[in-house]
């Protein structure tokens, strides 16, 4: 299965195990990014309707942003400088890069693209428990 599809498909299992448990206080949200190997090159509307059609996804997919550089997002801007990543790196390194942020807005956590959404429920759950 390619990287991608197990990916998208932990994400939707996550989503869907946390929310029956939490309905109303956990939300992954899809940020698309065209600035890692040009893999998200669509409009916003057809890399929803991708990831809809060809990964089941159900959580939310936003519209496309930039993640690194002069153009980047204020949402990841504000998360990089909230929770560098590995060595005090501030970029998102890659597709799928992961963030943990609390109901009082607090960027808890951050996870490299390699780590599998399967491994984050426990962690989430914690979070949630503490709220």
């Amino acid at each position: 299965m390619p990287i991608s599809r197990r990916l998208f498909a932990g994400l939707e299992k996550l989503w869907k195990s946390v929310r029956e448990q939490h309905p109303d206080d956990f939300v992954i949200l899809g940020f698309p990014c065209n600035q890692f190997g040009g893999q998200d090159p669509g409009t916003n509307e057809e890399i929803q309707e991708f990831c809809q059609i060809n990964y089941g996804v159900t959580f939310p997919v936003l519209g496309k942003v930039d993640v690194n550089g002069d153009n980047a997002s204020p949402v990841f801007e504000w998360l990089k400088a909230e929770k560098p990543g590995l060595l005090g790196m501030k970029r998102v390194k890659w597709n799928f890069e992961k963030f943990l942020v609390s109901k009082d807005g607090a960027v808890k956590r951050r996870w490299a693209s390699t780590t599998k959404p399967e491994s984050l429920e426990s962690v989430i759950l914690a979070e949630l428990a503490k709220q």
